[in-house]
Formats: C-alpha cells, structure tokens, sequence
C-alpha cells in the first residue's frame, strides 16, 4: 500500500492526514519570529514545519543580482536581500533543538546541492522538492540519496516532467504533492481532482496536496479526494512584508483547518454499511415493516 515513515508517524492510505505547516521565509529572517510560527504549529496541531534553504549564489540567477527592490531592511540589491533571508547553521541548530524538545517534526526544501548538504547536517525527518525544482533531477537525487523519504510539490510542471521525475527517482521513500504554483492560487485553477488523477497513476505513492489558495475549503476538499497529507503556510499576520503572506494561514485559522480536518477524518468512515447501535431505537419505532 502507499504508506511510508516519516519520523515517527506513518502517511498513506488509511492512516491520519500529516499536516505540515511551511513556515518557508515567513520568518523574514527573524528567529524570534520563526520560534512563534513553530509554537503556533504546534498549537494548531500540525506534524510539521517546513523551512526554505537556498545558497543565494547558486539560486539567484546573476543578472537579477543588482536589481534594486525594498526590503524590511530598506533598499537592497536582490542578492543582498537574499542572504539576509537565509538562516545559518547557528539559527538552524537552535530550529532543530527547538523543534525536538516540543515534539515536532522539521525539515526544509532545499533550492541546490550544498543547501542540502547543509541540511543533512541536522539530520531531519525528511525532504521537499519545491516545485521550481522538479525538472531539476540531480538535486532530486541528491536529496533522495540522503536515505530520506522525499516529497516533490508539482506546479507549474506538465504531466509529463511529473512522470520523468517519478520514472527517474522510482517510487521507494517517494511522496508527491498536487500544487498550483500561483500566490494566492484562484480556485479555478486549483483542479484538486488532480489528487485523484495522481492516485490512479502512482499506485504505492502516498499523495498529497500543496495549497496556496485562500481560504480552507479547498484543503478540506482534497483530504476527501484521498491526499494523504497537506501542506499550507502558516503566518502570525497575513499582512507581514512578504511574497508568500497573502497565501498563508494564520494560526487560529490553522487550528480551525487542523480540527476540520480531524473532523472529517472521523466521519469518512470505511465505506461499508451497517447498522450502528444509535439507530436500533428509531429503526423499531419508525418502520412499518421488519
């Protein structure tokens, strides 16, 4: 069945939705600030926290280097920005202790090799493939190589690079995640029933859904669809500087969408009919016929 171990928790088939909040670069570089998205993760009753790692020289191509933008920091070039944004191994080490004394799983999608030998470091429960990075097979298989399951996230990519992805990678210790790569993401072009087309093609492989929309809905929709786990960013304010606050949720409404989705767990049920006891008295009182 498609079922693999994730630190100590199990997704796949039958198994409780694992829910991940992605912090990314939320955090505007700010500990303080990551340490009280963990906090609120964990409140809201989430499995995970996902970071971002990037080498700013290897991920930022370099005619973008000296474009001007503002930044919380004033007027940057995009590379300066770019590093700033990067927590080091100082940040990440006290991330790690951080995570593992409240009993939450952390790990980090990785934009180019050495991100991810910085990564390794620490040891986390698994890796992301962003979807910018799902074409770009040797950091898969670098990632993959770890001995770490491996989630890959499928926006903006055809049906057919998703196929050579999972053709190069094979299926062993292999999640993928149905995603639309827009910030916010308009429901139309969502297309949730992609969880089901994915299922159909990739038998053994726990699917899952990335979502960027506003709104919980949709989440919702695609645990009953069959997603095996979901992710959405998480936010103390969506009103933050940031490209990915608008698409976030903050944290009561990830304790409302965690809760739901509980809910819903509870009430999907097995498919197979029976009488339960709480109906005996109205089926006696209300049937004309035995």
């Amino acid at each position: 069945m498609n079922k693999l171990k994730v630190g100590n928790k199990i997704i796949g088939y039958g198994m409780p939705c694992y829910i991940i909040a992605e912090i990314g670069i939320n955090h505007n570089a700010s500990l303080e600030l990551a340490k009280k998205m963990i906090d609120g993760a964990l409140f809201a009753g989430c499995d995970a926290v996902k970071f971002q790692k990037r080498t700013p020289e290897l991920c930022v191509p370099k005619d973008q280097w000296e474009i001007e933008r503002d930044t919380p920091w004033g007027r940057l070039t995009y590379i300066e920005y770019r590093r700033k944004m990067e927590f080091g191994y100082d940040e990440y080490k006290e991330i790690d202790r951080y995570c593992k004394d409240r009993g939450i799983d952390w790990f980090a999608s990785c934009w180019d090799e050495e991100a991810v030998d910085f990564i390794e470091q620490f040891s986390p429960v698994m890796y992301k493939g962003a979807s910018a990075s799902l074409t770009d097979i040797s950091l898969l298989k670098k990632k993959k190589e770890t001995g770490k399951p491996l989630m890959i996230s499928t926006g903006m990519s055809s049906s057919e690079e998703i196929e050579n992805a999972v053709e190069q990678l094979g299926k062993e210790n292999l999640m993928i995640a149905h995603s639309t790569s827009t910030y916010p993401c308009k429901p139309e072009e969502l297309n949730l029933r992609m969880i089901t087309t994915l299922i159909n093609q990739f038998p053994g492989v726990p699917i899952g859904y990335s979502g960027h929309e506003v709104g919980l809905s949709p989440t919702w929709a695609a645990l009953t669809l069959g997603a095996s786990f979901v992710e959405r960013h998480i936010t103390l304010d969506r009103t933050m500087w940031g490209t990915d606050q608008a698409a976030s949720v903050e944290i009561m409404g990830m304790h409302r969408l965690i809760r739901n989705i509980r809910d819903i767990e509870n009430s999907l049920g097995d498919g197979i009919k029976r009488v339960y006891d709480s109906e005996i008295s109205s089926r006696n009182k209300l049937r004309r016929t035995k």
